[in-house]
């Protein structure tokens, strides 16, 4: 019978595998590389076959063995990761705080709610709360510094990180009421837009770097937040996305207006709860993703976002055409 890999073997091959070498997998477990290299040679004879490639490269190739065998050390961990997580919430009582990273795609409304009703519930709860664009709410639950995030920039699939969709939102491209581009009376085209500003969020976390998304314009104006761009378009400096949720003030009084603008993407993407798998909910960060859950499940779709702006529509507020 052949001896079981241990869950140490297991994790010394799965870093060597992404980290792409012995050397750069022994700087991340703080190993010498002599240990990472015994650790896969008694890996590789305990499955009588070899996992990685050695001869005539400068860095280990799996094997195709190599590469079977990745998705089922993989597994392994991530069951492992889930066992420790219910040990954990099992042993541990009530947080003594929470840190929570929200995108500003979430309705403030619901954020607002949810607070003050886990300020009731949970007084003794300390809470940390930071509100960012696009890769930071990822970003922040990866590096740790966030319990759970909720927002819906999902861009690094990643094992350790359990997601759950609990709602949905969607950006709609508008401008000032008094900008050249909602006073032309028709459906607006590429070539329309394409010599006006348009005003676009940085992202800082560094997960979208070279990744533009609905940029049309030629002329850009980089900006780090998504309320300074608010400010600016209100100002009629440009024109750009905004999260529905955020304008419909400014809409249904007119100082903004919703550009009929096809090629600019505005479908619904959903709004996800995350957290690292090794760091399981308690009682208050449970009660968080529910209470989130409860309100962004009921946001309006983007349908109904376009039935409210034909109700607004009059004389008084002109929009531009739809």
């Amino acid at each position: 019978m052949l001896p079981n890999p241990t869950l140490d073997q297991l994790q010394v091959f799965l870093t060597v595998a992404e980290t792409g070498s012995f050397s750069a997998a022994s700087r991340v477990l703080n190993r010498a590389q002599s240990v990472i290299s015994y650790t896969i040679a008694n890996l590789e004879a305990q499955l009588e076959m070899p996992l990685f490639e050695r001869s005539g490269a400068r860095q280990p190739k799996l094997t195709a063995a190599g590469k079977a065998m990745l998705e089922d050390a993989r597994r392994l961990m991530t069951d492992l990761q889930v066992m420790r997580a219910r040990v954990k919430s099992l042993k541990d009582g009530l947080e003594a705080e929470v840190s929570v990273a929200i995108s500003v795609m979430v309705p403030s409304s619901a954020t607002v709610e949810v607070l003050r009703e886990f300020q009731e519930k949970f007084p003794s709860v300390a809470l940390n709360l930071a509100v960012g664009e696009l890769g930071m709410v990822m970003d922040s639950v990866l590096s740790g510094k966030a319990t759970i995030g909720i927002g819906g920039a999902v861009l690094k699939q990643d094992d350790s990180i359990h997601m759950e969709k609990i709602g949905h939102s969607f950006m709609l491209p508008v401008a000032s009421r008094d900008h050249p581009l909602a006073r032309i009376d028709r459906p607006l085209t590429l070539g329309d837009v394409r010599e006006e500003v348009q005003l676009v969020v940085t992202d800082a976390s560094g997960l979208t770097t070279g990744r533009d998304f609905n940029v049309l314009s030629y002329k850009t104006w980089r900006l780090s937040d998504i309320s300074t761009k608010h400010a600016l378009i209100r100002g009629g400096l440009g024109w750009g996305g905004l999260p529905a949720s955020i304008i419909r003030d400014d809409l249904a009084n007119g100082t903004l207006v919703h550009l009929d603008l096809q090629a600019y993407e505005q479908g619904e993407y959903p709004i996800y709860a995350m957290r690292r798998l090794a760091n399981p909910p308690g009682p208050a960060t449970a009660w968080i993703i529910g209470a989130f859950e409860a309100r962004l499940s009921r946001c309006p779709t983007h349908a109904d976002f376009k039935a409210f702006l034909n109700e607004i529509r009059s004389p008084e507020i002109p929009l531009a055409a739809e």
